[in-house]
Parts: structure tokens; C-alpha cells; sequence
């Protein structure tokens, strides 16, 4: 692309020029569309992309942040929400909104509860609330931000929340329980009925973090697999949140954050009524809401219907069983616990996998790697049907090569980083170092 810019061009570039610049600047990026990676991107194929392309552009100037001036925004999100509160077990008092990821979801559902437990138990000063050590890191960012303090539990060997270590971590100051549906890392269900139970004996709320299954796990159990239960229709849960970018194969920046009522919602809100500039409500955390997303969402969800949702969940649950059984096939790889769906980390006793997924990069594959304990992680949409035997055809490959190398050899690249990270007793050194990482990336070089 020649010498970065870092200023604005003197004379503006023709619009050929700019979009050549843009798709050289891609050629770098993770083949999706080729099924080479494993996370980031949730492909549903080019009739969708096409779809959501026309849906986002045909809104792409409209801004939900006032509905009174666009009001076709205003009922494309609540259709969206009413379908979503269907899917997963809302009645007619379900509410909610659409937030732009599922961090932001997550991150009104913290706020929500901390605002709740202000109103409910002024008492408490110091708010806490109780998750799993596999629940998303967003509940520590909104821990963060809001001022609640988050108390991290084992989790049992099946790599599941475990509602008793939930028990003994509830103190006086607590507000609110999270369990997941699935844990992003190994791709199981905790047991929301149990956390729920427990919630709802000790008078607090329940929030179900479900972004990356909320739009798959019930077709999953439609088509005949165990999935347990979960959502909304489970006593005790009060909130529950659904990325539509992820298996709903939105266009990004479409995720659903449902409450069991108005009443509770009502803490989600920020309002101010003093402003010169006229009367001001936010549902959500941002201001301009993008209508393209909104929009898109509205669009895939209609187009596809039950029937076509039921099979894109077919044909992920199918690949992700081919690939599982693939690679327990290979004597020197495990999946760790029983994946209730298309997410799971698979690791090593004998070789290193942070040294396996170089390699398979080498081959073309973009890996994502976990750590406590090192794991390597998946996430199968049918974009992978077609490429799951190749896969495993270079992965069993690849840990051929990696065996080769002994135990004498010295990782290199990001698996000596890795490596270094996971054994580093010091976390704050750790995240010192993802700080300049911030850092690098943002840096015009």
C-alpha cells in the first residue's frame, strides 16, 4: 500500500484508487470465506452475505437512536427482540433491546443489576456478583466499569460451573449470578437450572450470558440433541443475552439483551432531563445506534425462518461431530470436556499445541489458542463442511511434525509467546504485556 498515511491526503484519491488500496491492504487478512479460520467470523454463505449486504446498505444512513424519526428501525428491533424473546422461552411480559455485540449485552446486564440492587437493597454498598471462571471476560470489563466486584469460581472437571463453589461464594453483597450457554472456551452449558435455583433462593438476579448460542441451541435440541436447559423458560433466570451476528449470521453488531420484565428493564435505561440541548434517553450504552445492523438483522431472521436456521444447524452440528471424532482419532489429542454444541478446545499431553498451531498456520489454517491449560479452539459453521476432512488431513499431519521435533525443542513465534504468557506467575506482568500489545496495534507504523 506504499508509506502509511498519516495525515489526510492533500487532493483527494479517485474512488477506484481508494478501493484497490483497500483490497490490497486485505489480502493479508484470514481466508473466512475459503473456512480457514475458526472464530471471528460466522459465515452462512453468499446468498446471506448478499442479503445483509443490500439489508445493512438500504438503512446504512438511518440512526436508531431516535425512533420517533425512523420508525421502520423502531419495528424492525422490536420484531427482532419478539423473535428472540420465542426462541428462547420469553412469555408476554419479555422485554428488551438490541445492543451492538455481546459485550455491550453483557455489559447492560451487569449495569442493570447493579442499578436493581441499588433500588432493591440500598443496603448494599459494595455490589458483587458470582461467575463461573470460564464465563467471557465482558463481565469483568463491566465489572470494571460499573463497580461491581466479580468473584471468579472453579469450575468442575467437565469443565462446567459448579453451583456449589456458586453457593459458598454468595455473600450478603451479592446481586446478581452468571452462568453461560455455552462457555465460549470449551463449548459447554452450565447448569442454569441449579445457578437459577440458587439465585432465585437467595433473592438475586440470574443472567444467562447465551450470545454464542442463543440462535443455534434451540434449533440443536430440535434436531434430536441433548442441550440443557437454559433460557428464559428456567425459574430464576431474569435476563439472558443473544448475539444475532454469531449463529443468527447477522451482519455485525446485532446482538439482543432479553429481561423477564418492564420492571426490570426500567434499570437498563440511562435518562437525563436537564440538558439544553432537549430531553435525552439511551436504552443501551451508545448514543447513535447504527440502523444498518438493526436492519440486517431484521432481514436474515425473516429470510431464513425456522427451516432455514434448523438446517444451517444441521449442517454445523454435523461438521463439528466429523471434526471432534476426527480428533479424538489422533492418539496424541483430546477434546476437553462434552461440547454441547459447535464450540470446543482440544489440547495435548504430549506435544505442545501452541508449536501445533503454528504449523497448521504455516498450512493455511488460522488457530486460536487458549490458555489454563493451553488448548487450541474451534468454532464450526457450515462454511467448514466442505473443509473438515482437509483439516484433519493437515492436522494429523502436522502433530507428525511437531512430535518430530522432540521435547528438546524451543518454541518459536507465537507459541513461545504463548508459552511464556500461560507459565508467568506474575499476571500483572501479563497484562502489562497485552498492554503495549494495545498499544502496537494502534500504532500507525
Amino acid at each position: 500500500m506504499g508509506t502509511p498515511a498519516k495525515t489526510l491526503p492533500k487532493k483527494g484519491l479517485p474512488r477506484e484508487e481508494v478501493l484497490a488500496r483497500m483490497e490490497t491492504a486485505r489480502s493479508g487478512d484470514a481466508k473466512w470465506r475459503e473456512g480457514r479460520t475458526w472464530s471471528l467470523v460466522y459465515f452462512g454463505g453468499p446468498e446471506i452475505t448478499a442479503l445483509l449486504k443490500e439489508a445493512y446498505t438500504r438503512f446504512f444512513s438511518e440512526n436508531a437512536l431516535n425512533p420517533m424519526a425512523f420508525p421502520s428501525l423502531k419495528r424492525f428491533e422490536a420484531e427482532v427482540v419478539a423473535m428472540t424473546a420465542a426462541l428462547l422461552g420469553g412469555d408476554d411480559r419479555t422485554v428488551g433491546n438490541m445492543t451492538s455485540g455481546g459485550s455491550e449485552s453483557i455489559m447492560m446486564a451487569v449495569k442493570t443489576a447493579r442499578d436493581w440492587a441499588r433500588a432493591e437493597r440500598p443496603e448494599i454498598t459494595e455490589p458483587e456478583m458470582v461467575l463461573p471462571e470460564t464465563a467471557h471476560p465482558a463481565f469483568l470489563k463491566a465489572a470494571h466499569y460499573f463497580g461491581v466486584k466479580a468473584v471468579r469460581t472453579p469450575v468442575t472437571c467437565d469443565w462446567r460451573a459448579d453451583p456449589e463453589a456458586m453457593r459458598r461464594a454468595v455473600t450478603r453483597s451479592t446481586i446478581l449470578l452468571v452462568g453461560s450457554a455455552p462457555a465460549y472456551p470449551q463449548g459447554t452449558v452450565d447448569p442454569i437450572p441449579e445457578i437459577a435455583a440458587l439465585a432465585a433462593e437467595r433473592g438475586v438476579l440470574c443472567h444467562v450470558d447465551s450470545c454464542l448460542g442463543g440462535f443455534i441451541l434451540p434449533f440443536v435440541r430440535r434436531l434430536g440433541y441433548r442441550v440443557p436447559d437454559f433460557d428464559l423458560s428456567v425459574p430464576g433466570v431474569t435476563s439472558i443475552s443473544a448475539d444475532v451476528h454469531k449463529y443468527g449470521f447477522a451482519a455485525k453488531g446485532a446482538s439482543v439483551i432479553l429481561y423477564r420484565d418492564t420492571g426490570l428493564r426500567r434499570h437498563q435505561y440511562f435518562t437525563f432531563a436537564d440538558w439544553c440541548g432537549g430531553l435525552y434517553a439511551s436504552p443501551t450504552m451508545t448514543g447513535t445506534r447504527p440502523g444498518g445492523a438493526i436492519a440486517a438483522a431484521w432481514a436474515v431472521m425473516n429470510h431464513l425462518g425456522e427451516e432455514g436456521y434448523l438446517e444451517l444447524a444441521r449442517i454445523s452440528m454435523e461438521t463439528a461431530r466429523r471434526l471432534i471424532d476426527g480428533i479424538e482419532a489422533i492418539p496424541e489429542l483430546r477434546v476437553m470436556g462434552r461440547p454441547d454444541m459447535t464450540v470446543f478446545a482440544f489440547t495435548s499431553d504430549e506435544i505442545d499445541v501452541y508449536t501445533l498451531a503454528e504449523v497448521m498456520e504455516k498450512k493455511g489454517w488460522h488457530m486460536d489458542r487458549q490458555q489454563l491449560p493451553p488448548s487450541l479452539h474451534m468454532m464450526v459453521t457450515p462454511a467448514h463442511a466442505g473443509v473438515a476432512d482437509r483439516f484433519l488431513g493437515d492436522l494429523e499431519e502436522a502433530v507428525r511434525e511437531v512430535a518430530a521435533l522432540g521435547p528438546d525443542h524451543q518454541p518459536e513465534g507465537m507459541a513461545a509467546i504463548y508459552g511464556g504468557m500461560a507459565k508467568m506467575p506474575d499476571r500483572g506482568l501479563v497484562r502489562d504485556f497485552l498492554a503495549e500489545v494495545m498499544d502496537d496495534w494502534t500504532r500507525v507504523e
